[in-house]
């Protein structure tokens, strides 16, 4: 393995930092934009009187944004060429995604709400992966440009990492199939044109066989959003769903039949070592803003800095960033050369730990800078906010130890890693 990043990444870095600086950064100063990221972020971002969804003046920004980076050329950035990416790899998703994050705060990259102007678009991947022709016309397009997009319904209020017991039923009635359930923290739904709802249509509860998707668009007869989920970091766009009896068309069926589960799946490893990389980036973050903090402060007539007590925990840290970072570069790297499977027990690793180690970095961070650090007028607390969500919804933690503890002590089988 080559430890030298390609050079064309490297250049690819600097363009979207000039691009960012020149088109992006403007965009967040002007007409009292900052309010989405200053202390009144929160508040800003939140329309209280609409069950606590995101503002439509923050959703408009985010969608001009995004706007500007598809012209800009950066947007599809990870998609196929014939969708007009560049084909970005692993590797460089990894890079990328660590990048954003680790320039802090801004509408380059929030991933409160999985914003970037590098996306990283699942829904696309997966139509391209096991959309039929039919589905492909009428989605890709939007997909690819991020003005269309669906919600993922798979979590139920009873059943939630263990996907296979979920009490969502399909059953056929001629050429139409009429689905009955609940599904919770189906995110952006409130602005979604479709629902992709995972439900069992053959099988016994357990079975990992017999659960189905299906793509219901959101104003299908029987289809209703119930509620929106307050959590600790707002705006919430986190909907739970009922469907009574939804009845839709045999085309609806993404993917193959009794093989829901494998869709979703397909993309699990690519989405976890780009999520990974962004908790490193902001991590790192906060790290580097700290030090620079407690170099600039000086109680007692002496630097923060001076103090061993500021120092090691910053260290130990910082040597953590470090050696998360050429796993994760690795691990991308080896999912390149020899598949997205090849490195399932490290991409857990990566996952896990990354979030975990961002929590502590914001955590830190608040202490270093303390009652300012506590406030919103710094953005530590919002990075814990957000990131402590992806220790449970990425898969939780627990679950990610466990895949690890499943290759470590046999009760796994996979493809080795080669080369590493």
């Amino acid at each position: 393995m080559d430890f030298e990043l390609p050079k064309e990444l490297v250049a690819y870095l600097a363009e979207l930092d000039e691009f960012i600086d020149r088109e992006i950064v403007p965009l967040e100063q002007a007409e009292d934009n900052i309010r989405f990221f200053d202390h009144r972020r929160e508040n800003a971002r939140t329309d209280w009187d609409r069950g606590g969804l995101p503002s439509r003046d923050w959703e408009a920004l985010l969608a001009e944004t995004r706007r500007r980076a598809d012209a800009a050329g950066h947007y599809r950035y990870a998609f196929p060429a014939a969708h007009g990416g560049r084909d970005g790899t692993n590797l460089d998703m990894a890079v990328i995604r660590e990048h954003l994050a680790h320039r802090g705060l801004g509408l380059h990259a929030d991933l409160q709400n999985e914003h970037a102007v590098v996306a990283n678009n699942v829904g696309l991947r997966l139509m391209l992966e096991y959309g039929s022709a039919e589905q492909k016309s009428a989605w890709v397009d939007g997909l690819a440009s991020g003005t269309r997009f669906f919600a993922f319904g798979i979590t139920e209020p009873e059943h939630g990492s263990d996907a296979t017991h979920m009490e969502t039923t399909a059953i056929r009635d001629g050429d139409d199939w009429v689905i009955t359930g609940e599904k919770t923290w189906n995110s952006g739904i409130h602005s979604a044109d479709a629902d992709l709802i995972f439900a069992r249509t053959s099988g016994e509860p357990g079975d990992a066989a017999g659960i189905t998707a299906f793509l219901v668009p959101t104003d299908t007869p029987g289809f209703t959003i119930e509620e929106y989920l307050w959590t600790f970091n707002m705006p919430t766009d986190h909907g739970r769903v009922a469907l009574r009896g939804a009845r839709v068309p045999g085309a609806a069926m993404f993917g193959p039949e009794g093989r829901g589960l494998a869709v979703v799946q397909h993309f699990f490893n690519e989405n976890r070592i780009r999520q990974a990389a962004s908790s490193l980036g902001a991590a790192q973050y906060c790290i580097d803003q700290s030090v620079a903090y407690a170099k600039a402060r000086t109680p007692f007539g002496r630097p923060l800095a001076e103090n061993q007590a500021i120092q090691f925990p910053l260290v130990e840290l910082h040597t953590q960033c470090a050696m998360l970072r050429a796993l994760i570069r690795q691990t991308a790297w080896t999912m390149d050369r020899h598949g997205t499977f090849a490195a399932s027990e490290q991409v857990s690793m990566c996952n896990y730990w990354a979030n975990r180690l961002c929590c502590e970095a914001a955590d830190r961070a608040m202490q270093v800078h303390g009652g300012l650090g506590y406030s919103r007028h710094k953005p530590f607390e919002h990075i814990y906010r957000h990131h402590r969500r992806y220790r449970v919804t990425e898969g939780a933690e627990e679950i990610q130890m466990r895949r690890v503890a499943g290759y470590l002590f046999g009760f796994m089988k996979g493809p080795a890693p080669k080369g590493v």
